[in-house]
């Protein structure tokens, strides 16, 4: 996953990964506590197991062959440079009269070129005990093989994928106490996947402000609109910069 050399100008930011997961959110929290406190919501129907191919059956040799030397691993992927927003928190209602507000604390990071490549938040409903910490990867991915989630040098923590969408996939976990309580207390949120080669893949996430973001208000939707132009030029910048990196690169 090296990031090439960008030489045209930086694209508009996309659409917050952290935004389009409040918008599922939003859609699916009506559904997910429709069926009153005290009651777990349904758990998502879960992906087939794909049938394994049937072994062939080797053929007669003939004369000695040599061993087949074990292969190799999977080289360690090269991660490109992350742009990361701030953790923010939204609230909001989904179109139901009846619905309850639902607040969401949630970041993301995305390449210099503005794609956006991993986000998590914590979604929390009005008035009931379970929350759900949601995180997005970007495909493609083994999707069988699920995520990982650690917080620090902590235990790690896994669960499958439910969805995904055209930005990426999508998986679910128990906002319980103690994690909500690790993310207040971390530094590093590192959610973890196995890409295409087979080989593992990290996405860090920094737990900076998360506390406050989560503790305090909802975030203002003026200083959410600072932070994307804040991004904006940032990846101008870095746009600028490899450009001319590139000039300079080029023979006379």
């Amino acid at each position: 996953m090296t990031l090439p050399i960008v030489s045209a100008p930086a694209r508009p930011v996309r659409r917050s990964l952290v935004t389009a997961i409040a918008a599922l959110g939003l859609i699916a929290a009506p559904a997910a506590y429709a069926q009153g406190p005290g009651q777990p919501p349904k758990p998502p129907a879960a992906a087939p197991k794909p049938t394994p191919p049937k072994p062939t059956p080797p053929k007669p040799q003939t004369q000695a062959q040599p061993a087949p030397q074990a292969q190799a691993a999977p080289a360690p992927v090269e991660m490109p440079q992350l742009i990361y927003s701030q953790w923010v928190k939204l609230c909001g209602k989904g179109q139901d009269p009846n619905a309850k507000q639902v607040c969401f604390t949630g970041k993301d990071a995305r390449t210099e070129a503005g794609v956006p490549i991993v986000a998590a938040a914590l979604i929390e409903p009005e008035g009931e005990p379970k929350k759900i910490f949601r995180i997005t990867l970007p495909t493609p991915l083994q999707l069988q093989y699920g995520t990982r989630l650690l917080i620090d040098k902590q235990q790690p923590l896994a669960m499958p994928f439910f969805t995904c969408f055209t930005n990426g996939c999508m998986a679910d976990y128990e906002g319980t106490p103690d994690l909500i309580q690790a993310l207040k207390k971390g530094q590093t949120l590192t959610i973890q996947a196995i890409n295409l080669a087979g080989a593992e893949v990290s996405f860090p996430l920094p737990l900076a402000d998360f506390a406050k973001a989560n503790e305090g208000p909802p975030t203002d939707p003026k200083e959410i609109e600072a932070q994307q132009k804040k991004l904006q030029d940032e990846l101008q910048k870095r746009a600028e910069e490899a450009r001319k990196k590139l000039e300079a690169q080029q023979p006379k």
